[in-house]
């Protein structure tokens, strides 16, 4: 039996459910653009995030504590992404005439996981505390298929809050408010990354 479990699970739900840049873009877009069209950013986060804890697993933490410039860097970009995906939510005004496109593709999505601090940050302190090397193999299979379904619990949580919101829409005022709103906490999550 897996000794950490009941610490695994908090952990991973705080960390999952709590805002951050995938939760918000997927309220976002699950605000402006519904399901359908939020699902590739749901499949991308999914996947991006599954790929990082399985990359950091098989050894990138041990890279970053040797060539801690490394994770800084990554930081850093990741940091100058947020701020562009916030500019891209801020200034997005959707066209009556047009059928409208989510700006935040696939590629975009599952490439923020590997540049996202906050995924970078939980990824390393998950590998670091809750996979054990004496049961290498089964603390990695356990906590690994732990947070793909947190990921896949989380993405889609505020993917429909997002949409519930949809429904208290009645004016255009509202929604570029609503995207301001999110462009900011992203911002805010930016800030917070290096206080």
């Amino acid at each position: 039996m897996y000794p950490d479990l009941l610490s695994l699970i908090i952990f991973g739900f705080v960390t999952a459910m709590t805002p951050g840049p995938n939760n918000i873009t997927s309220s976002y877009s699950g605000f402006n653009f519904g399901y359908r069209k939020t699902l590739p950013l749901i499949l991308a986060v999914i996947t991006g995030w599954t790929s990082l804890l399985i990359v950091m697993n098989t050894g990138l933490i041990l890279i970053f504590r040797q060539y801690p410039i490394i994770q800084e860097i990554i930081r850093i970009l990741g940091s100058i992404f947020l701020v562009y995906l916030a500019y891209l939510i801020s200034f997005s005004k959707p066209s009556k005439g047009a059928p409208i496109k989510n700006p935040i593709t696939f590629s975009k999505a599952f490439f923020l996981q590997f540049v996202n601090p906050k995924s970078l940050v939980v990824s390393m302190t998950t590998v670091s505390i809750f996979i054990d090397p004496e049961n290498y193999l089964r603390d990695s299979l356990i906590v690994i298929s732990f947070f793909f379904l947190m990921a896949v619990v989380s993405i889609n949580s505020w993917c429909l809050i997002g949409m519930y919101l949809r429904n208290f829409a009645t004016s255009e005022k509202f929604i570029r408010n609503f995207n301001y709103i999110m462009s900011f906490l992203l911002i805010v999550c930016v800030i917070m990354f290096y206080v």
